[in-house]
């Protein structure tokens, strides 16, 4: 059997497939796989920041319609790239542990955190959820627009006199970069985008062949070599492409995003800690121009996780409207 991934192009792209692949191959070692590199949107147009190119998708649409066009088998996307619905006749098949959801800070030589930059330091970053959140904590701050890959946006603090870039760490950490972090951004400060750090395993629905492979263990036996019987729930143990605590948080993170309907134009942010059998769910919204972030914690069920935070948007909405008012 093969087995076509589709992904993008980035030095962190295939690093992350070749992450899943390998796991793959660690228990069906009789599956052959293969790498589809696919330009999005998102890649092809680079000298425009991603607020000003006003669509939802950006790195993942075409990638999604090679999928339903049976070009692809399977693909692997950041989950923070992925729209709040997917297109019909798609499904996530797994979503694998999340790496570290914080931001970071790449700092030049002689900073080691935010509260060591100068006033009016000039610090990097093509999101307005991270520009309005760090102006939020310091004002003084010069944030100028960055687009470009991981290794891109680091040499550009040479090569563009940069203080310091901001970056999510989950991509530093994944190609082997963790020594280039400066600081941690506690998310007291700045709250994640919804479900950074998490990897989304894409099929289409009716892939059950696929899916078997993706979240079975390597099992072909009810019994250990010693002949003691093989617990029920040892599949789920050896999957180490699917994380019961991370689905939770992808859960609620992505439920707020689908609530609140967002899209790269305003600064969106949610965490879900899990606690249990509770959830803790954080988010952040607000305008265009960063006038007004608002900020709100509510608590619940891990059962319920979605619709937690669907709730948190309907709360958050609210105030927003009042505020518009």
């Amino acid at each position: 059997m093969k087995i076509i991934v589709g992904t993008r192009g980035s030095k962190l792209a295939v690093t992350q497939t070749n992450w899943v692949i390998n796991k793959l191959k660690e228990k069906h070692p009789e599956v052959e796989f293969e790498t589809k590199i696919i330009k999005t949107k998102g890649d092809l147009i680079q000298n425009v920041s991603l607020d000003k190119i006003g669509d939802k998708g950006l790195f993942v649409k075409e990638i999604e319609q090679q999928l339903i066009d049976g070009q692809i088998d399977m693909a692997v996307h950041s989950m923070k790239d992925m729209p709040s619905n997917l297109p019909e006749g798609l499904k996530f098949a797994s979503i694998p542990k999340r790496e570290d959801a914080r931001d970071v800070l790449v700092l030049k030589e002689g900073y080691s955190s935010i509260n060591d930059l100068p006033n009016g330091a000039k610090v990097a970053t093509g999101s307005k959820r991270r520009k309005y959140q760090l102006l939020k904590h310091r004002p003084d701050l010069n944030i100028v627009s960055i687009r470009g890959n991981v290794d891109t946006r680091i040499r550009k603090i040479v090569d563009e006199n940069l203080d310091g870039v901001v970056l999510a760490a989950s991509g530093l950490l994944r190609v082997g970069l963790e020594d280039k972090i400066t600081y941690y951004i506690p998310k007291d400060i700045m709250i994640p985008a919804p479900a950074q750090g998490a990897l989304a395993i894409e099929i289409r629905e009716n892939s059950k062949d696929i899916e078997e492979i993706i979240n079975s263990g390597k099992i072909t036996s009810q019994k250990f070599r010693n002949g003691t019987n093989i617990p029920k729930n040892t599949s789920e143990k050896i999957n180490s492409l699917k994380d019961k605590e991370t689905e939770i948080q992808v859960a609620a993170e992505r439920g707020f995003l689908d609530g609140i309907n967002g899209s790269c134009h305003i600064p969106i942010g949610a965490y879900c800690d899990v606690d249990g059998e509770n959830i803790s769910l954080t988010g952040l919204y607000g305008d265009e121009e960063g006038n007004n972030l608002i900020t709100k914690t509510i608590s619940g069920k891990a059962s319920e996780a979605r619709e937690i935070g669907l709730q948190l948007a309907k709360l958050i909405s609210k105030e927003y409207e009042r505020y518009e008012g």
